[in-house]
């Protein structure tokens, strides 16, 4: 079972830049697929941004395109966001999930191991 690790969070002004790091604890096969994922107060888990591990192919919601980039490390077995133009209304606990599979899943539902979560603050 892979365990993943999240971190870079913090408390940023509107604007600023963050980046996210998530850390898988072995490494991940060819057909998976990591998926960023937030979650505000009261509201729903929602799909911000995924990557094949393989080809490098990505997607991202609307609300995050041109302002947040999806990368990773293969020898690092690691996944990051570069999250730029910062608004409040990004602020959430962040997280980073794997599914196995040929697409990049929206539905967090799909996603079969997660990370702690870590927390993003934008202020206005």
């Amino acid at each position: 079972q892979v365990q993943l690790v999240e971190s870079g969070g913090g408390l940023v002004q509107a604007g600023g830049s963050l980046r996210l790091s998530c850390t898988a604890s072995r490494r991940t096969f060819s057909n998976y697929a990591m998926g960023w994922f937030r979650q505000a107060p009261g509201k729903e888990r929602e799909f911000v941004a995924g990557i094949k591990w393989t080809f490098g192919t990505t997607d991202y919601s609307d609300s995050v395109k041109g302002r947040f980039t999806i990368s990773r490390d293969n020898a690092k077995n690691t996944v990051y966001l570069q999250m730029n133009s910062l608004k409040p209304e990004d602020t959430a606990v962040y997280y980073c999930a794997v599914v196995r599979g040929p697409f990049i899943y929206s539905d967090f539902a799909r996603y079969d191991h997660w990370g702690q979560g870590t927390q993003v603050t934008v202020s206005s």
